[in-house]
Formats: structure tokens, C-alpha cells, sequence
């Protein structure tokens, strides 16, 4: 009988080895989300699923940026203080982004919490350009950074992690990463856990939300381009004990978020009687790597009836078809590990998503150079101002597109046509044009006064929704 039990129990165990193992090597279907959670200091691997596939990392990039940035800082090739300036290449790029226009000059900190906060693509050019000399003499230092801390899937080509097929990583070498920040960097691992920064009137809140709402969670980045689906670098502390969490190719910012409270509700759970019952699944750096290209998402989160998002910040709850256990918003999974009731079930993840984060005073960002006491206050002030005039000449624009009466006179009525599908004039903006085509003609009116018809200076703004 006691042979029975055992070989019984050998097989139970060699089952659960096997299907921990087909999780770690064996890529699933379309969509199935890449997923990893180990402990931060000893790398040890708590949970792992296509944790080796290669995928486009979006703007996690820029957790490398702020490494190989905050490695120069500490090896004293520059400080927090030195100014950097925006060039044309980084005004350019694609938001998010803060909009600053070339020749403004930020320093080192404000840049990183501007990137890592707003995720704002420029900053992050800016401080490519500013440590590596281009971005592509920085995407080689950041190449370099990687393969020394043994990020052996991973390939960079830019600093922000707009789409290019060349630029590619894997939870794993994520994992790792996130590690390299918590133990070489300790003193500068603040910016990865700012709640949200204030730049001028604009309050900006960070894009991972389990910060200021997950018990425990100190960090670190999201990310998201439709090739990738979402993305979300995470870590929490509890008891003393820090897990990182990697989840790769969600449906939604809200399904990243509750992939990865999942595997942070099951990394910390693991701790009780029945961990033994685990397999060892060894370091993060010991997981075999696999030699594939990286899934393209890019139909089924962005083609069909799912328009492009317009931000890395998607409110939308969607089922994963790569779903873990539980419901289609995860909410059994968060506690299948808790089942033996010797540790408090959490919050289910829709209770605390749906709950403001906890108070926190913004951190204040703000262009020009590092600057205390009534001098900040004098910058901010400054910045605010901009920001009320890009404003204001945005509202002209409009008023002047829409034909609303100037102060003290009237309205001027539209220009008779010889035909309703007349052509307007050819210097009349485009969305002018279509305002004024959806309008029936009227009848002859008085002469329109001087000066009407002429194209508005267009606005410009730094207000755009970030994607990605």
C-alpha cells in the first residue's frame, strides 16, 4: 500500500513538472500572453508561460533607456542636473509625448521623470541623444548594457519602443532587467514608481495601475503598440519579500493590470504549506530561450472593429483568448492560490481597479535648468503660462474655423455660391472647408468684413493622447 501511495504520488508529480515545463518552452495559440513572476532577489521563478517567446516590448524599452541613463549618472559621465537639449529628431517623434519644441532645454531628472511617468517618446530621444550622441549611438550602449546583464533575446534599435521589427526582448530578459535596476541602482529606483508628475497645469498619472492601488506594488513600467498588445513590467513588496511580474501581449491596459495582480497574488501566496507541492522551475536567467520570430498582434488588438487606441492607458476590460484560470477578467485566478485560506484572500482586481489611487502629491516637472525654492516656483509659473497661450491660440483657431462673432459685432454671413458643391476658397483650411460645405447657402448677404477669409496661424499644443 505505501508503494502504491508513492508511485501514485510520483506520477502526480512528474504530471505537474511536465506541465509546468510545456509552459515555460511550448508557445500557445495567437495571443496567448507572455507571463512571468519571480522573486527580485533571488531570480528564482515562480511561475512562467511563454516567458521565452521573443516580443515587440513597446515602451517598456525605456526602462533600458533610464539604466544605461542612470548608469552614466552613477559612473559620473553626467549628474540629474545636466542640461539636455530637444533637438528636431526628438520633437518629431510620435506621442506620447510632452510636445516641447526644438532648443528647449530639460535636465537629466526631469527628462527621466517625463519618460517614465508620461512615457513621453521625445524625452526619451532626448536623453539618447544627450548620453549616446544619436540614437543610434545610444541604441549600441543599450545593446551592450543587455548583453552584459544576459539579456540574450533582446535587440534595440531605438530608445521609446516605437514599432520596428528589429527591436525585440521576451519576458525573461525583462525579468532581468527589472532586477538589474532593483540591485545596481537602488539609490535612483524612485523613478520607477512615481505615482504621477505635474508639468505646469497638466497632472499626468503613471500608466501602471497597480501603483497607489495594489498592496505593496513599487513599480515599474506599461507599454503598448498594436504589434505587442499591452505590456506591463511590475513589482510589489510584501513581508519583506519583492516579486517582479512581466506580462506581454494583454488585451487592455485593465487585462495587464490584472494579469499581472495574478501572478503577484499566486509569487506571494506561494510562501504558504503547500508551496512544496511546486516544481522548481529555477533562475529567470536559466530559462531556455526560444528561436522564433515574435507574435504580431497587430490585427486582432487593432484591425476589424477595434479601431487603434489612442492611448497606452485603455480603460477597456477585454478577455484574453489567452486567458488563465478564472473568469474572462481574471477575477477567480487572483485567488487560486489562496484556496487553503491560511493567508487573506486579496481585493478582487475590479475593486481595487476601480478605486482612485491612493493620495500623492504630483512630483513637479518643469523645463530650464535645476532649480529650488522661488525659482521653481517662478519655472512652473512659466511653464504654466505656455501652456494657457497654446491654449488660447488653439481657441482663436477655432472661433475663427467656426465663424463665431468677434467681440462687438456680428456675425459674418457665409459667401453666396453660383453652386452648392462650390469648391472654397484655396486658403481656407481643410476642416474649415468641411464646416462650411455642410452648411446650406444663404441668401445674398452684406459684404463680409476685412480680413475674413484668411487661414488662422494653426495652434500647436503638447496636449496629445499618448499611444504608446
Amino acid at each position: 500500500m505505501q508503494f502504491f501511495r508513492s508511485s501514485l504520488l510520483k506520477s502526480a508529480l512528474e504530471a505537474i513538472v511536465l506541465v509546468a515545463v510545456l509552459a515555460i518552452v511550448a508557445p500557445r495559440a495567437l495571443h496567448a500572453e507572455a507571463r512571468l513572476v519571480i522573486e527580485a532577489d533571488s531570480g528564482k521563478v515562480l511561475e512562467a508561460e511563454n516567458a521565452t517567446v521573443p516580443w515587440y516590448p513597446a515602451s517598456v524599452t525605456k526602462l533600458m533607456t533610464a539604466y544605461v541613463t542612470l548608469k552614466a549618472v552613477k559612473d559620473g559621465k553626467i549628474t540629474l542636473d545636466t542640461l539636455f537639449t530637444v533637438s528636431p529628431a526628438a520633437a518629431s517623434q510620435s506621442p506620447s509625448k510632452m510636445g516641447f519644441k526644438p532648443g528647449t532645454q530639460v535636465t537629466v531628472d526631469n527628462a527621466l521623470k517625463m519618460m517614465l511617468v508620461k512615457s513621453a517618446n521625445d524625452m526619451a530621444v532626448v536623453l539618447a541623444e544627450g548620453v549616446g550622441g544619436s540614437i543610434d549611438g545610444f541604441s549600441g550602449m543599450m545593446n551592450q548594457a543587455a548583453q552584459k546583464l544576459g539579456m540574450t533575446q533582446t535587440h534595440y534599435v531605438n530608445p521609446n519602443g516605437l514599432p520596428a521589427d528589429e527591436q525585440v526582448t521576451s519576458a525573461r530578459d525583462l525579468a532581468i532587467l527589472a532586477r538589474a535596476i532593483i540591485k545596481d541602482l537602488p539609490e535612483y529606483e524612485y523613478f520607477v514608481h512615481i505615482p504621477s508628475i505635474r508639468f505646469g497645469r497638466r497632472i499626468t498619472q503613471n500608466f501602471n495601475r497597480l501603483i497607489g492601488r495594489y498592496p505593496g506594488a513599487d513599480g515599474f513600467k506599461t507599454g503598448f503598440i498594436c504589434a505587442s498588445g499591452y505590456n506591463l513590467v511590475a513589482s510589489a513588496t510584501r513581508d519583506g519579500k519583492r516579486l517582479i511580474a512581466v506580462v506581454l501581449g494583454a488585451s487592455s491596459g485593465t487585462m495587464r493590470a490584472v494579469r499581472a495582480a495574478q501572478l503577484l497574488d499566486r509569487g506571494f501566496a506561494s510562501n504558504n504549506g503547500l508551496a512544496w507541492l511546486r516544481p522548481s522551475l529555477g533562475t529567470v536567467d536559466s530559462l531556455p530561450p526560444i528561436d522564433a520570430s515574435p507574435p504580431n498582434l497587430r490585427d486582432e488588438v487593432c484591425g476589424g472593429k477595434r479601431h487603434k487606441p489612442a492611448s497606452d492607458d485603455d480603460d477597456a476590460v477585454v478577455a484574453s483568448s489567452g486567458g488563465g484560470s478564472g473568469n474572462s477578467n481574471g477575477e477567480t485566478g487572483s485567488t487560486m492560490f489562496l484556496a487553503s485560506g491560511l493567508q487573506p484572500p486579496m481585493p478582487k482586481p475590479s475593486e481595487w481597479l476601480a478605486a482612485s489611487p491612493a493620495p500623492s502629491e504630483p512630483v513637479v516637472v518643469y523645463t530650464g535648468p535645476t532649480r529650488t525654492g522661488v525659482a521653481l516656483v517662478a519655472a512652473v509659473a512659466a511653464d504654466a503660462d505656455s501652456q494657457t497661450v497654446r491654449r488660447g491660440k488653439k481657441s482663436r483657431v477655432a472661433a475663427r474655423v467656426t465663424s463665431e462673432p468677434k467681440a462687438g459685432g456680428t456675425k459674418p454671413e457665409a459667401k453666396p455660391t453660383k453652386h452648392a458643391s462650390a469648391k472654397p476658397d484655396a486658403s481656407t483650411k481643410p476642416a474649415a472647408a468641411a464646416d462650411q460645405s455642410a452648411k446650406p447657402a444663404k441668401p445674398k448677404a452684406a459684404a463680409k468684413p476685412k480680413g475674413d477669409g484668411k487661414p488662422a496661424p494653426k495652434g500647436t499644443s503638447g496636449d496629445g493622447k499618448p499611444a504608446g
